[in-house]
């Protein structure tokens, strides 16, 4: 499957692109280099090979889910440049 100056002006449309002549076949050309390079690992065999969902070997390296005691609203507010009564004041951004 090759990519065309008909594709390059169809993708640059949808993201909202443009691009002058040079800059499209340009694009062209890397497009399909890309694409080329994509049937080209199509050749490998791969038949007996497992999936990889992640290539280290850990599992998981989160820490326990465990509840743990907030701060108070008070420490919150404490450097809060303003506030009303037990919330943050912020500027009206919508008219």
């Amino acid at each position: 499957m090759a990519v065309s100056k008909a594709d390059v002006d169809y993708i640059a449309t949808l993201a909202r692109l443009s691009f002058n002549d040079a800059e499209k076949e340009a694009m062209t050309h890397d497009l399909n280099e890309i694409l080329n390079y994509v049937e080209k690992l199509n050749e490998l065999n791969t038949e007996n090979i497992e999936p990889l969902a992640n290539m280290g070997d850990r599992t998981n390296v989160l820490r326990e889910d465990k509840p743990v005691p907030s701060i108070s609203n008070q420490d919150a507010l404490k450097n809060a440049p303003d506030f009303q009564d037990r919330f943050f004041k912020v500027p009206k951004v919508i008219g």
